[in-house]
């Protein structure tokens, strides 16, 4: 995709590595962001249960973790607090990848296939290691199905059901973000003024939503695999 201008131009970087160089300031920007937090809670003398009086990086990651955390717990229910890193990375991410492309001069990352691919590659690596993790060897029968002579049918279409689950989340991702980029240069080229506002505010929306549901959506692939047969999520 064309950009008239970008920062990593101006900074010599090769047009092909403009989504990687962007991906590695957001994750600069997230973990000083978390150094800052890190060392306003060692700072507390309360351990840290009140909260700053202020928008501070602690109280904008606490806010992440709190709504992260809820989620999970509803979704993948027992133990969820251990899935709750990981989810809270890929909210964070996302969603600091999407508002910088709303910055004059950045494209987001998330609209590049590379990333977006990449990010739901971990989400598939993490709930199949978990699966296993829960489960065993156990985890293979949810390839087989809840009755045992549908086998041969279920097991191909589990496997193939799987392995597009990456490239589906991905995709979703990509295409949304790729979408609402190009429209917000597309207007903000023909009008300048007035007109570009309502295309940020409804890229605002989607820059959340497409955060939101990415995560969720990892959610469930981890409350599919680690969860029994018998004790399915309460979302099926």
């Amino acid at each position: 995709m064309e950009h008239p201008f970008t920062w990593n131009q101006a900074l010599g970087i090769p047009e092909k590595w403009h989504h990687v160089a962007t991906s590695a300031f957001v994750m600069g920007v997230i973990i000083l962001l978390a150094a800052f937090a890190r060392t306003a809670l060692q700072e507390t003398t309360d351990h840290g249960l009140t909260p700053d009086g202020k928008l501070t990086p602690r109280n904008f990651l606490e806010v992440i973790a709190d709504f992260v955390s809820s989620l999970a717990e509803s979704v993948i229910g027992h133990h969820s607090e251990t899935y709750v890193p990981l989810m809270c990375s890929f909210f964070l991410f996302i969603l600091l990848c999407n508002f910088v492309g709303m910055i004059p001069g950045f494209a987001p990352p998330t609209s590049n296939f590379n990333i977006t691919l990449a990010l739901g590659t971990v989400s598939f690596l993490a709930f199949n290691y978990w699966g296993f993790k829960k489960q065993g060897v156990g985890y293979l029968k949810h390839f087989v199905g809840p009755i045992w002579w549908l086998a041969v049918l279920m097991i191909p279409l589990e496997i193939v059901g799987a392995l597009v689950r990456p490239f589906s989340l991905g995709l979703r991702l990509f295409g949304n973000l790729f979408g609402d980029h190009l429209v917000l240069e597309i207007f903000t080229d023909l009008t300048r003024v007035a007109v570009p506002v309502v295309f940020y505010l409804l890229g605002t929306l989607v820059t959340v939503i497409q955060a939101f549901v990415f995560t969720l959506l990892s959610m469930i692939y981890i409350a599919l695999a680690v969860a029994h047969h018998e004790d399915e999520p309460d979302f099926l």
